[in-house]
């Protein structure tokens, strides 16, 4: 399996493209603030040809790019519903402190949006295994894939990442519920990559051992 990763935008969101090799189709993961560009050199780079945007949650760091990647390429964008207001009113999901500090961000949904439930996706060769992980956002979710080495793979968007977890005090966020979401990530198999929304890739194994924010299999400390 192919994985391109790279930081993107003010917040470094991480935009994720995959696929099943070299020259095959891809699906392309949060592409936030500024990702286009990095979006657009690894599809020339790996001869990929885009299939879908799959967004973790709605956060404007992670879906500011979708409807102009997924429009100049006629491709959908999946989301979970409940999130799916924030791709056209980004500023909902900041709270009134932080959308004054930001003023205006203006988006427009994509032409095509597709809604994410709890089933399975077979997108670009790929199958991709979605979770609805709320607590962070209301409609935060996990996508999961086997690589060809037979291990797994997790995105774990802003729900979990390494040495830490998401932050809960926005509108939507909930700690019970994210505790309990990251009591679900903690059942996946120790060897499971995980590809967060920022920051470093780390395993399962690794955060459940040492991360200061898990404890008694995924409450918060």
């Amino acid at each position: 399996m192919l994985v391109v990763g790279f930081p993107a935008g003010a917040f470094q969101a991480n935009c994720y493209l995959l696929a099943a090799d070299a020259g095959h189709g891809c699906v392309i993961v949060d592409p936030g603030e500024g990702a286009r560009e990095g979006v657009d050199a690894a599809l020339r780079e790996y001869r990929l040809t885009p299939a879908a945007v799959l967004a973790t949650h709605g956060h404007f760091d992670h879906v500011y790019s979708a409807a102009e990647i997924a429009d100049a390429h006629g491709i959908p964008v999946w989301i979970r519903p409940e999130d799916r207001v924030l791709l056209s009113d980004p500023l909902k999901g900041l709270g009134p402190e932080l959308a004054a500090a930001f003023g205006s961000v203006s988006l427009t949904e994509p032409r095509d949006v597709r809604e994410l439930g709890d089933g399975p996706l077979e997108l670009a060769g790929l199958r991709i295994t979605t979770g609805h992980t709320p607590g962070h956002t209301p409609g935060s979710a996990v996508f999961r894939l086997d690589s060809d080495e037979g291990g797994q793979l997790a995105l774990t968007g802003d729900t979990l990442f390494a040495g830490s977890i998401g932050r809960t005090d926005l509108p939507g966020g909930d700690a019970r519920e994210i505790a309990s979401s990251l009591r679900t990530l903690l059942t996946y198999p120790d060897d499971t990559v995980v590809l967060p929304g920022h920051g470093p890739t780390t395993t399962i194994g690794r955060e459940r051992a040492t991360n200061p924010f898990l404890e008694n299999g995924g409450g918060m400390s």
